[in-house]
């Protein structure tokens, strides 16, 4: 699956209420390209609507939306200069829809070009972890969620690096640092 490692789109993963959509707020504020999470936009959708594709009622068809969503938002942004930074997207929408139904991510994955061989990923955090409208799950089930990604981008012949536990500002130091 890996490719020449050129790319210049970015994952940020891991686990969920983790900070990163806080540190992709600041890597947009510092004029980086972002995508914000499939995950959150669907459910906010789906909330607004039927509900069917909800990640607590239907996993499967939550992550083929994700999967959709994300393909979508990769050719937005397929000819962009410089650094794009991606909060979740389509290797975690593979690895979701592998955990619901079995699909091997590589199946998934399969003719799609690689992100950046570099992914950057939330440990569990639970003094800064909150539910909200969109995240209903425990504590317990984002690190189960974090285990799995990390096996899953591993096995997929990505550089999984954990994120420190730190203020924005320093996380944001942090990647730039690993880009360069």
């Amino acid at each position: 699956m890996r490719g020449d490692g050129e790319s210049r789109h970015v994952i940020l993963s891991g686990c969920s209420g983790g900070g990163k959509s806080t540190l992709l707020a600041e890597l947009g504020r510092r004029g980086f390209g972002t995508v914000e999470e499939p995950g959150r936009r669907i459910v906010a959708e789906e909330l607004c609507g039927e509900g069917e594709a909800l990640p607590w009622v239907d996993l499967a068809a939550f992550a083929r939306r994700a999967i959709e969503m994300a393909e979508d938002d990769r050719k937005r942004l397929k000819q962009s200069d410089g650094w794009v930074f991606f909060d979740r997207g389509l290797v975690d929408a593979a690895l979701t829809l592998e955990h619901a139904t079995g699909l091997a991510a590589t199946e998934t994955l399969a003719g799609r070009s690689p992100f950046h061989r570099k992914v950057f990923l939330t440990p569990p955090w639970p003094e800064i972890y909150r539910t909200d409208r969109e995240r209903q799950h425990a504590m317990a089930e984002s690190i189960a969620e974090y285990h799995r990604l990390l096996d899953g981008f591993d096995r997929l012949g990505y550089e999984t690096i954990i994120l420190p536990k730190t203020d924005v500002a320093a996380r944001v130091t942090f990647v730039l640092d690993r880009l360069c």
